[in-house]
């Protein structure tokens, strides 16, 4: 291991902090929001997403991920699968379960319910 890089849990975690801070992208959910959904509605959705310091809007954004598990596949692209199982196995444990939880919810679960709405 003489002569690689290592990463630890907290480099990782404030790199993906400050490439997040740099990067301004107009607030896609606003625009979605802003057609249909009334306006005391929106000020509610955004005071809770301000009271969880903007986890909830960073979940929507990046297409229900969290922050750990996007630190989690930069470190698997960068360490490689395996290195990161045997470094850490419960935050790999952990981040196994989140992507089949959400995969479930995303490529199976709602294509159901919208067929079942639409055929019914």
């Amino acid at each position: 291991m003489s002569g690689e890089s290592t990463l630890n849990k907290d480099s990782l975690s404030s790199e993906l902090e400050s490439s997040q801070r740099t990067v301004q992208r107009p607030n896609r959910i606003a625009r979605a929001l802003g057609r249909f959904v009334p306006l005391f509605l929106k000020d509610r959705f955004y005071r809770l997403d301000k009271h969880y310091g903007g986890s909830i809007s960073f979940f929507f954004r990046h297409y229900g991920k969290t922050k750990f598990m996007l630190a989690m596949s930069k470190k698997i692209q960068y360490l490689g699968i395996e290195r990161v199982f045997l470094m850490d196995r419960l935050a790999f444990t952990w981040f196994f379960m989140l992507y089949l939880v959400r995969d479930v919810i995303l490529y199976i679960a709602i294509p159901i319910f919208i067929a079942r709405l639409l055929l019914s």
